[in-house]
């Protein structure tokens, strides 16, 4: 059997863990920012594809070891409430690739990295839940290893509070060096 090839992509699009059944204290204040969230990056993402860019889950894993993100996939989107909808609105395509992650950082422990090399990824687009967690955690390590561009579009992530979302993209936009206008904002195809 000959492995699927990795598709080349300069520019990846990395969706981190919109896949969620929001069931953990503290969703309640996250369900309408990200359902929100979810929603713009359906059209960013939809834009992205018309560019050829890859689009890459990087999803928590619940603490399962033995998870399944297509039973993942599933289970959410037959959800009657806003994970469902947040699940069903950005789930994954064929073409694009999918990834558990066992912590905050998309990079940690994954094989993300390796992947982004094998693609030729030099710029990532961030987007998910929630910002001042998984998201910022996921723009610092992408920070620590030189891409020449981190967007992480503020409209395209959400956290439980204003406050806490404001203060993750001021530190990823003066530490980290993200760019954090908006998918509306900024040409997808340019800066």
């Amino acid at each position: 059997m000959q492995p699927a090839k990795v598709p080349r992509s300069p520019r990846v699009l990395i969706l981190i863990d919109y896949i969620n059944p929001l069931n953990f204290p503290g969703a309640e204040k996250l369900a309408k920012p990200a359902l929100a969230a979810a929603r713009a990056t359906a059209r960013l993402r939809d834009a992205m594809e018309a560019q050829k860019a890859a689009v890459v889950y990087a999803n928590d894993n619940y603490g399962a070891w033995q998870s399944d993100f297509q039973a993942l996939v599933a289970q959410c989107c037959a959800r009657d409430d806003i994970g469902g909808e947040i699940a069903r609105l950005v789930a994954p395509r064929p073409r694009d690739i999918t990834l558990l992650k066992p912590r905050h950082s998309a990079f940690f422990c994954s094989a993300l990295e390796l992947l982004l090399d094998e693609m030729g990824a030099r710029e990532l687009i961030l987007a998910g839940l929630a910002t001042d967690m998984c998201v910022q955690m996921t723009a610092a390590d992408a920070f620590l290893r030189g891409y020449e561009g981190v967007w992480v579009p503020a409209d395209c992530t959400a956290a439980e509070t204003p406050q806490a979302k404001a203060a993750s993209l001021k530190y990823m936009r003066d530490v980290l060096k993200c760019d954090v206008r908006s998918s509306r904002a900024r040409r997808v195809g340019g800066h």
